[in-house]
């Protein structure tokens, strides 16, 4: 037999029965509801793990605030800031400033 006989002799024995039909459809239908649930769960587990991403960066930045909310309350802190920034001196203290010979004066890093 000659490969188009073989087709065409397939395709006479294929019986598109009601009973195959209704098969066909109860498949048709499982798929949608298996494959509709799973998309939902993989588009949400993506979601909740960048918001979990963005959580940790959110809580390690508001750890840095806290240090330095901490670091606003300590009075050795602030007295730094106040001489190097502010050029501050205690009371009775003689206050400096040193000018560079080349260029304009560079502020400190406040």
């Amino acid at each position: 037999m000659s490969g188009a006989a073989v087709t065409a002799h397939a395709r006479r024995h294929i019986r598109f029965t009601p009973r195959a039909a209704m098969l066909a459809l109860v498949v048709t239908a499982l798929l949608f509801y298996l494959v509709v649930p799973v998309r939902a769960y993989v588009t949400q587990r993506q979601r909740l793990d960048r918001l979990q991403r963005q959580t940790q960066v959110l809580q390690q930045q508001n750890a840095k605030l806290e240090r330095q909310v901490a670091q606003l309350h300590d009075p050795a802190y602030i007295e730094r800031i106040a001489r190097e920034c502010l050029g501050m001196v205690k009371k009775g203290e003689i206050g400096f400033i040193v000018v560079p010979r080349t260029g304009p004066p560079q502020p400190a890093n406040c």
